[in-house]
Order: structure tokens, then C-alpha cells, then sequence
């Protein structure tokens, strides 16, 4: 019997942030996991702050999570089989996060086909009606990123991450 998509998923879900350097940096979690969408947060913590006066996080943190979402999306959206790269990623921002709150980004994959996917996703901090940033985003399996996903696979059996 072979492993479903959900199942999968659910086992290459450790890896999503784990796998990801810049992501572990950031405090990235991982908040759910489903076919075609990924829910992600990012902590508010003093050090990721971009304006010290205001406690306002840095709007760099904002895009590495959406991108991060929507990679996500695009993965599970293409099937988990294939790590997709960020081809474009459109952000519009609408509003700074509130200070003292985790900033929580929700991407679904709209289109899924062949290579490519086409992912939406939402930033809010707690108001899903009232939203930090929007993001629209394409993405593509490429050979340099079959490379990246091999280079994960393997620090994975050597037990570099676990």
C-alpha cells in the first residue's frame, strides 16, 4: 500500500523548518500541513525588530515567511515529491504588525501543474480580516533545486538534521 499525500506530508513535516537554515534563524514553526496549503509563524522577538521606536518586526522577516509558506504550499501542492524554487513573489504590504505579536502566514496552492506552481497567502497577526501583507507567488522545480533537496536528503541520513 502506498503512503498517501496527508501521510507524507506528516513525515516531512520535522524537515520544513529543520531543513531550512535561514528558517531555524528566523524561528520559523511549521503550524499545520495539508495538501496544498501550509499554514507558518514567525516569532515576535526583540531580535528580528526593525524599528526599535515602534517594536515593529522587520518587514524582512514578513517576506521570509510568506516565502516560506508559499514554498511550502507549492511542495505539498506539487505532490511532496519535488523541492520547488521561488521563480516570482509579489508581497503587498497593507499594514506593520502589531508589536508583541507573532506574525502567522497561511498559503494555499491555487494551480499545480507539470513543474510549476501557483501559490496566495495571507499574513495577519491574530485578525485574519485585518491583513499585514498579501503575497502572490509562482514557483518551479529546477535542477539547483533537486540539488538543494538532495543535499538536505543527505545531511538527513548522515544525521546532520534529524
Amino acid at each position: 500500500m502506498s503512503e498517501s499525500l496527508q501521510e507524507l506530508l506528516n513525515r516531512l513535516a520535522p524537515l520544513i523548518v529543520d531543513g531550512s537554515p535561514h528558517a531555524q534563524a528566523l524561528g520559523l514553526a511549521l503550524d499545520g500541513l495539508g495538501p496544498g496549503r501550509a499554514t507558518m509563524r514567525a516569532p515576535y522577538r526583540e531580535d528580528l525588530i526593525g524599528d526599535p521606536e515602534t517594536g515593529v518586526l522587520h518587514g524582512g522577516v514578513v517576506t521570509a515567511l510568506l516565502d516560506h509558506a508559499c514554498g511550502v504550499a507549492a511542495f505539498s501542492g506539487l505532490g511532496a515529491r519535488e523541492t520547488p524554487a521561488t521563480l516570482d513573489l509579489r508581497i503587498d504590504y497593507m499594514r506593520p504588525a502589531e508589536p508583541g505579536k507573532d506574525i502567522i502566514a497561511e498559503a494555499e496552492c491555487v494551480r499545480a501543474h507539470g513543474l510549476i506552481a501557483f501559490v496566495r497567502a495571507t499574513a495577519h497577526d491574530g485578525d485574519e480580516s485585518d491583513p499585514v501583507a498579501m503575497a502572490s507567488a509562482a514557483f518551479m522545480v529546477t535542477r539547483p533545486s533537486k540539488e538543494a533537496a538532495e543535499r538536505v536528503k543527505k545531511a538527513i541520513e548522515s544525521g546532520e538534521l534529524s
